[in-house]
């Protein structure tokens, strides 16, 4: 346990860049968009005489029902939830690249025979870098998003504070802990969702010899198209839809994070059940809805692919000619 501890925070090491200061550098990105638009709005507002605040928000709040305060609630847990888009848009290329570089760049540099050297598995070195794909990253780039949320909730409560809106009585309408532990409970799910790309991109950097991005993209998509050929001259009434969807889609596609909603029926209706509370948006990425594509046999077919894929990527890099 201690050697694969180590084997983790090698990764980290050689990679900090894309697991740790790219979200930082996204999130800092949001935040001065962000201040920089606040600006621009209390510049238009001055030059056009608008306000706001004040003495009618009060009485608002004072009267406001409990559905109200709700939607108040509401609006703010949106802005501290928005800057996970943009983070998790890019956490998604970070684990794609990183999957294919993992095993390919120490065979391109030699390197792989000074680690074979060593006293190291090759299942453990792999396991290691799958963990660090579907478990490290996710959990950085929720813990940055989170911060990034936050400063984010404090600066838009600070601005409305100079209009005489009283910020503690605003934050006070908001969920951070419930936003928190929410984000923290998809990261298990993220990770079982992305077996299959996961394995897929692993497997194409132990196997490539080069241009391991070709063969991992080329590969299912030229498959998907001659699989559309078929069905179109009738060759073979081969699913065409599900060929993309659970072939090329969980491939490709299933590193991105809520890719599940799009691309399974049960987490598609946890969501839809979530957009039934219109006055709760946290009830989308709740751990109830979240978990709920358990339930899902896509699912646990893709984990066992993603099994099988990731022992045939051990396998080449045990086997592989690396001389």
């Amino acid at each position: 346990m201690k050697t694969f501890y180590w084997m983790v925070k090698r990764e980290f090491w050689e990679n900090r860049g894309g697991f740790l200061w790219a979200p930082v550098v996204t999130g800092v990105v949001f935040l001065v968009l962000n201040v920089m638009a606040i600006v621009a709005a209390e510049v238009m507002r001055a030059r056009n005489g608008i306000e706001i605040g004040g003495n009618n928000f009060r009485v608002l709040i004072e009267k406001a029902s409990s559905g109200d305060l709700a939607q108040v609630g509401a609006a703010l847990d949106m802005t501290m939830l928005s800057s996970m888009a943009l983070i998790t848009f890019v956490l998604a290329f970070v684990v794609f690249f990183y999957c294919l570089g993992s095993l390919y760049d120490d065979r391109r540099d030699r390197s792989v025979l000074f680690w074979k050297s060593l006293p190291l598995s090759n299942t453990g070195t792999v396991l290691s870098k799958v963990f660090s794909a579907v478990i490290l990253a996710p959990a950085i780039a929720v813990v940055v998003g989170i911060a990034v949320g936050l400063v984010q909730l404090v600066i838009f409560s600070l601005v409305l504070s100079f209009h005489g809106i009283n910020m503690w009585e605003l934050l006070t309408l908001a969920h951070p802990v419930r936003a928190v532990i929410s984000l923290l409970s998809s990261v298990p799910v993220y990770a079982l969702w992305a077996a299959p790309a996961v394995g897929w991109l692993m497997l194409c950097s132990a196997w490539a010899r080069s241009k391991p991005f070709l063969w991992a993209v080329a590969a299912p998509v030229v498959a998907g198209l001659m699989v559309t050929w078929f069905g179109i001259m009738g060759v073979f009434n081969l699913p065409t839809q599900w060929f993309w969807s659970n072939i090329v889609g969980r491939a490709l596609l299933s590193v991105f994070p809520g890719s599940h909603f799009a691309m399974d029926k049960h987490a598609f209706r946890g969501m839809s059940e979530g957009l039934g509370e219109a006055h709760n948006p946290l009830a989308l990425i709740s751990p109830t809805q979240t978990y709920a594509v358990l339930a899902s046999p896509n699912l646990w077919i893709g984990v066992a692919a993603g099994a099988a894929l990731i022992a045939a990527a051990i396998w080449f890099r045990r086997t592989g000619d690396d001389s």
